[in-house]
């Protein structure tokens, strides 16, 4: 027979031993943990509904890859990040007192009235529009177009509106 007991241990059976010699309790409770619950996450993965929304999720995230659109993910999530870290209270506190003045300017009566008005008005002038035969056309048709108050009133209207948008805008 052949005695083993006088041969110095293998590589492997030295590893085994300082592996046991190591361990502690709380490190094979850790280690149990870990493996339970990596256990857990693998059934998770063979339940076809997991499976099929993580298969969906990889493809979506190579079709953003590919398109180039994953970097502008990135970008809107780092702003957002950027906008959540920078809004203080105080921040907060003004965008809210903007949004409650802007309501009450647009949300008041006279602003309604005017809304009602225009659409109203824009309504009645595309009936009217619309019912009225059509123009005969050419530089004739036109000039007797041009000559008629209401046509001369309505152009008038028109450039002094221009012109005052103009001016209210050049102090932007």
């Amino acid at each position: 027979m052949n005695d083993m007991s006088n041969q110095p241990p293998s590589e492997m059976e030295r590893l085994n031993l300082a592996m046991r010699e190591a361990l502690t309790d709380s490190m094979v409770e850790r280690l149990a943990t870990t493996g339970s619950n990596a256990m857990e996450l693998a059934d998770r993965l063979n339940d076809e509904a997991t499976r099929s929304a993580i298969h969906a999720a990889i493809d979506r995230l190579t079709e953003l890859h590919k398109v180039g659109a994953l970097d502008t993910l990135f970008d809107l999530v780092t702003v957002l990040h950027a906008i959540r870290a920078a809004a203080t209270d105080n921040i907060v506190e003004r965008l809210f007192m903007f949004g409650e003045s802007m309501i009450n300017t647009v949300g008041n009566e006279a602003m309604g009235a005017l809304a009602e008005n225009t659409r109203m008005a824009l309504e009645e002038a595309a009936s009217e529009t619309a019912k009225a035969p059509p123009p005969k056309g050419g530089l004739r048709s036109t000039l007797s177009l041009l000559a008629k108050p209401e046509t001369q009133r309505s152009l008038s209207f028109l450039l002094s509106f221009s012109n005052k948008l103009q001016k209210f805008n050049a102090g932007v």
